[in-house]
């Protein structure tokens, strides 16, 4: 099996490593006062984003709710003058509209908040599960202005992170769709910031807790009928006024059934309500089959839109209630009906049709638009669809399109990960029966990144749908081809759920190679979230099998993974002896760069305990390797520990020379905290031979790099400041 790149150190994408000059893993910004036995921090707040977010879903109409707008109206007022809560719960049946009343109410908030609106679904009605609330958080900060870096892995330390940040802020919070109100505590900001949440469920937990409770119910005849009216855009509701009563009483005055029926109706502007209402009571009999919450006649309506549609249409409606996730790209849908031109089987649908049928979907208010060539099911209508697949289709065409659903998702992921990691070597892929639809990111390092962060909640439900479809392989090779996202945008439960996952698919598959790269990825992340114990028995077990397999590079390599799981637990002679072992044997079987490495972290360990000597040497032969290897960025690591341990030995020019090439190289590669170390160096350099104005200057070019990533370093530059006297900046 191959690895990735072995050094340790913050800031390292491919690495996401423990910073190399504290003990363990430390998130966000912290004090560490006095004499401290164990991890003690306070945590603060980082400074602001590059402006504040917008992320309300577009304004929704909304008919005949001015008594729940104006009760709205008033909890504001009062939250404002701080005499009553600041958040308040809109629950009701599915399909009542509290989505669109939320977002109708808050759009009209927008001027009163000019931090910005923040939006979660907390998906109570998803596949693949409610979203929990780390989650949330996690996406929260990062839109507050928080850097991936600085994102604790906790999620009480995120938590406090949000209060802190929402303590003195002017927001509006939309928590959609939630399960609970466990899960809705952790999400609800500070302050007289105001949050609304929606829900099925009452959740009489918030209740207690103070929030205002505000119950949705159905539209009246008389709103349902309006709804109707300006669904249909003619004469029909004057003409027939009974009918038009008696057809939204059959939609139990949910607003998505009237849509739908309304939607129906203004595609056959010929047609008679009372035709409607004769056809849509003639389906009653067929509701049992498939009742959500009592509500019968949304899945008349729905099965009436389904028989209205063409045929392809039809099909490709059914398809998409395989689909996991909450919403979906055109690709994905695609890949559901029939794969690329040429490739589609009888019955299929050829790939170039894929966007009209969306758009009759659409049209038929069966699918929701969420952006530009972006689309979601409702709740319901994603449940209506998967029971005509399971009615409709054989076993095998809907494993057949739930195949080509996954090839997709892997063979995009791929693609992702071969753009933002060029050199990482991966195992092979393995897809079915013909190629895979796969996004085209042409060579685009963002738009990759982009998206498997937009994809990044079901490409998690797609690993575990693997394993319940039967094909494991599918699930821990995504789980690999996730490792960019997880590098860069920090999101730790997820890595460490899918490496978990990845790693019993791997054993039911019987592959040691891929269990030893879960194992190893996995337990990188457990290094960045501080759980050193856990990942130094991810390690060992995955050097167990490298053994077993016979696998000497593999080893090899295991034992600079090992080494720097013993660093981050402070067992300095432990570490060494293993770096020694991953630098001599690496090279041996054919792997000079992670040898290098391997005298990196030697370096790093010898600085730690005072030994500047084996430092210069180590830290010499790895600059020698890593420039050799065509790896600038970490051979600017190696430079920045020449710099620190040389003048010890009074080398103090050729220190400065280190350190000034390592910044040079670090801020072409944009390399934000690594800049910063190297700056600090050259300050400390600069203090100890008594150029104080130098020292400072250094110190605050550090500390701006340190408190944009808001990591723990910046309070150490700013000891060092205040000693040196003259103003300070703030956090």
């Amino acid at each position: 099996m191959t690895g990735r790149g072995l050094g340790r150190h913050h800031g390292d994408e491919e690495n996401a490593g423990v910073r190399n000059d504290l003990g363990g893993t430390v998130h966000g910004p912290s004090v560490q006062v006095g004499t401290v036995h164990g991890d003690v921090r306070v945590l603060g707040a980082p400074p602001g984003g590059t402006g504040p977010p917008w992320q309300l879903p577009p304004v929704s109409r909304v008919t005949n709710r001015e008594r729940e707008l104006a009760a709205l109206d008033r909890f504001r007022e009062r939250a404002v003058r701080g005499e009553g809560p600041t958040a308040v719960t809109i629950s009701g049946l599915g399909g009542v509209g509290k989505t669109a009343l939320a977002l109708h109410w808050l759009h009209g908030l927008r001027a009163t908040v000019p931090d910005g609106q923040l939006f979660a679904g907390l998906g109570a009605q998803s596949p693949d599960g409610p979203v929990r609330p780390g989650t949330v958080l996690g996406m929260f900060l990062r839109a507050l202005g928080v850097p991936a870096e600085g994102i604790p892995g906790a999620t009480e330390e995120r938590l406090g992170l949000y209060r802190s940040l929402t303590a003195e802020r002017k927001l509006a919070v939309l928590l959609d769709d939630a399960v609970s109100a466990a899960q809705v505590r952790p999400l609800l900001p500070s302050g007289t910031c105001v949050a609304v949440v929606t829900s099925r469920w009452r959740l009489p937990g918030l209740s207690v807790d103070g929030c205002l409770a505000l119950g949705l119910e159905p539209l009246g005849a008389d709103a349902a009928v309006d709804l109707l009216a300006s669904t249909l855009g003619d004469g029909r509701v004057v003409d027939e006024p009974a009918e038009a009563r008696a057809l939204v009483g059959l939609c139990a005055g949910l607003p998505l059934a009237v849509r739908v029926v309304g939607a129906r109706l203004a595609a056959r502007p010929e047609r008679p309500l009372r035709a409607m209402v004769r056809a849509l009571s003639a389906e009653h009999s067929r509701l049992d089959a498939m009742t959500i919450e009592d509500d019968h006649s949304v899945r008349a309506a729905l099965d009436l839109s389904h028989r209205a549609l063409p045929g392809p249409a039809a099909r490709l409606y059914r398809l998409l209630g395989l689909h996991p996730g909450t919403d979906f790209g055109v690709n994905a849908a695609r890949a559901l009906s029939g794969g690329p031109p040429g490739e589609a089987a009888a019955g299929d649908v050829p790939a170039g049709d894929i966007p009209d049928l969306l758009d009759q979907l659409l049209d038929a208010n069966l699918l929701l638009g969420t952006g530009e060539d972006r689309y979601r099911l409702h709740d319901l209508v994603r449940l209506h669809a998967r029971g005509l697949l399971e009615a409709g289709h054989g076993v095998e065409d809907r494993e057949r399109a739930l195949r080509r659903l996954l090839d997709h998702y892997l063979a995009s992921a791929t693609a992702a990960e071969s753009v933002l990691d060029p050199h990482h070597r991966s195992l092979p892929r393995t897809y079915g029966p013909g190629e895979p639809v796969t996004e085209d990111f042409h060579g685009d390092a963002r738009a990759a990144l982009d998206w498997l962060e937009r994809e990044h909640r079901t490409l998690m439900a797609v690993i575990g749908l693997a394993r319940e479809a039967g094909v494991p392989a599918a699930a821990w090779q995504l789980a690999d081809a996730m490792w960019p996202l997880f590098t860069r945008r920090k999101h730790y439960e997820s890595w460490r759920t899918a490496h978990r996952e990845g790693l019993a698919a791997a054993r039911d598959c019987r592959d040691r190679a891929a269990q030893c790269r879960m194992l190893t990825s996995g337990g990188l992340g457990e290094l960045d979230t501080g759980g050193h114990a856990r990942a130094l028995e991810m390690f060992d077990e995955a050097a167990r099998l490298f053994r077993e397999s016979g696998d000497p590079l593999g080893h090899a390599r295991t034992c600079n993974y090992r080494g720097l799981a013993c660093l981050g637990l402070g067992r300095l002679d432990e570490a060494a002896e293993l770096f020694r072992h991953a630098a001599e044997e690496c090279p041996r079987h054919g792997d000079r760069r992670a040898g290098g490495l391997a005298h990196l972290n030697l370096a790093d360990t010898a600085v730690r305990g005072g030994r500047s000597g084996l430092a210069v040497t180590e830290a010499a032969r790895a600059h020698e390797v890593l420039v050799e290897e065509g790896d600038p960025y970490n051979a600017a690591r190696a430079d920045i520990l020449l710099g620190r341990a040389l003048p010890a030995l009074g080398r103090t020019e050729e220190a400065e020379d280190h350190l000034r090439r390592a910044v040079a190289t670090l801020r072409e590669a944009k390399a934000g905290y690594e800049t910063g170390r190297a700056l600090e160096a050259l300050g400390e350099l600069a203090e100890h031979l008594g150029r104080t104005g130098t020292a400072r200057r250094h110190y605050t070019e550090a500390l701006e790099h340190y408190a944009r990533l808001a990591v723990p370093a910046a309070e150490a530059v700013r000891v060092r400041l205040r000693r040196l006297g003259g103003p300070t900046p703030g956090p």
